[in-house]
């Protein structure tokens, strides 16, 4: 069974590149964040076409997330119980399912903007409610994870220069901290392999030629429970994927199961 994560960065216009991945990895579950898209507008049509059914939660403008499935999709969850929300709005931010033999969340943690800011502060409480809503499920015995863009990189060797970050969000003391609560529900890091150079970083700045310089950060995060994490194979960042015009600014990350 192949899981992947990926921040498309708009649905729309990367909807091609969607299709032709699919069918080339032959991936049965897609966690997919950042769709910028409102639930109709979704490709659901295009997808049920491969073979795809879809689960998504988005309302436009940033957020948007859905669980795409080709093996299953059953008991799904839009929203994230307890959500904090941010002035006073529920954003699009999760949403999970059954897929065959695995439970996931398709995530996509807000970004946090500034130490400080009251979105930072969401940010943490975001988290909290995150813990709260999979602890069950991570400690069951159903193969479990959690994917997604969780906009924090779990250490220093996560990011290509450390000190640059200094001060900023992503590399906190408390986001870390955030990071370790949900691990403490019974999830391990699924840390893949690179295809390129010696760390598996998933998101590169579109500005300043930070793909090719190499200047990235590991921010797509696959978190699972016992089940799921001793049935992996492989795992790895498809950096290939990251290349050339309309791609967008994360590489899908890919998982591998014998379940």
């Amino acid at each position: 069974m192949r899981i992947a994560t990926w921040n498309v960065n708009s649905i729309t216009a990367r909807t091609p590149r969607l299709l032709a991945w699919l069918e080339s990895t032959g991936t049965d579950v897609l966690c997919l964040q950042e769709a910028k898209t409102t639930e109709a507008q979704f490709p659901v049509a295009e997808l049920r076409e491969l073979g795809y059914e879809s689960a998504v939660h988005a309302t436009g403008r940033w957020n948007g997330v859905a669980v795409i499935s080709r093996v299953g999709l059953e008991d799904v969850v839009k929203g994230l119980p307890g959500d904090p929300g941010y002035e006073d709005v529920q954003e699009p931010r999760a949403v999970s399912a059954t897929c065959g033999p695995v439970r996931v969340w398709s995530v996509y943690v807000p970004n946090g903007r500034e130490v400080g800011h009251a979105h930072y502060a969401y940010k943490i409480r975001w988290f909290e409610a995150l813990r709260a809503a999979v602890a069950d499920d991570a400690a069951g015995g159903r193969p479990f994870a959690v994917l997604g863009d969780y906009n924090v990189a779990p250490a220093d060797e996560d990011v290509w220069d450390i000190s640059v970050f200094d001060g900023a969000t992503h590399v906190t003391p408390a986001e870390r901290a955030a990071l370790a609560g949900l691990r403490a529900t019974g999830l391990g890091d699924v840390v893949p392999r690179p295809l390129k150079y010696d760390h598996p970083y998933t998101y590169w700045d579109y500005r300043q030629l930070s793909f090719p310089k190499n200047k990235g950060m590991r921010i797509d995060l696959v978190y699972g429970n016992e089940p799921f994490t001793k049935a992996v194979t492989d795992a790895y960042v498809d950096r290939e994927e990251r290349k050339g015009k309309g791609a967008s600014d994360h590489a899908p990350v890919v998982v591998d199961l014998d379940l």
